[in-house]
């Protein structure tokens, strides 16, 4: 994200699996859903809170696991079990007014697709479908579930406020 952006996104949505995951799932022995969330992306959705950027959720799946990091973050959206990404972007904008130009979008695989062309700003893991790597205006140098969100935005973040993320 160019400096152009800064003070143009309102609103960071974020894939979860693929995104936020390695994409992995893992069960226990009795059936539970259980993800591997990078510690170093929940910093990067803390500063983009800090800094007046709204976060949310937007994925197609849905599990105990995902509900409870989403609280634990505090994302002011939470979008799960959507099998109609872009049916839910637009009602996301519409209820918070927002244009297409103010909302950034991290996805990975084809059902991202729709939102990442009409988001302002479409980011993806490096190992997104290529479709998806094609659609993005920037592609992280590291795969999903790897501190994709931390190893983009936390930079841009400190480039605008010039403040060290560490303090």
């Amino acid at each position: 994200m160019s400096p152009q952006y800064r003070g143009a996104i309102r609103l960071v949505l974020f894939d979860v699996d693929g995104v936020l995951t390695d994409g992995s799932i893992y069960l226990d022995g009795e059936g539970e859903c259980i993800k591997r969330f990078n510690v170093k992306d929940g910093v990067a959705v803390a500063l983009l809170r800090s800094h007046g950027i709204a976060t949310g959720i937007l994925s197609a799946n849905s599990s105990p696991a995902l509900t409870l990091r989403a609280s634990q973050l505090k994302f002011d959206v939470v979008v799960t079990g959507c099998d109609r990404k872009l049916v839910a972007y637009e009602q996301i904008k519409a209820e918070r007014n927002l244009l297409d130009a103010q909302i950034a979008f991290v996805g990975d695989d084809v059902i991202d697709l729709a939102v990442m062309r009409v988001a302002g700003y479409a980011c993806a893991p490096a190992d997104a479908h290529p479709l998806v790597l094609r659609a993005a205006a920037y592609v992280a140098q590291c795969g999903g579930g790897h501190g994709v969100a931390r190893r983009r935005l936390c930079p841009l973040i400190e480039s605008w406020s010039r403040h060290d993320v560490t303090q």
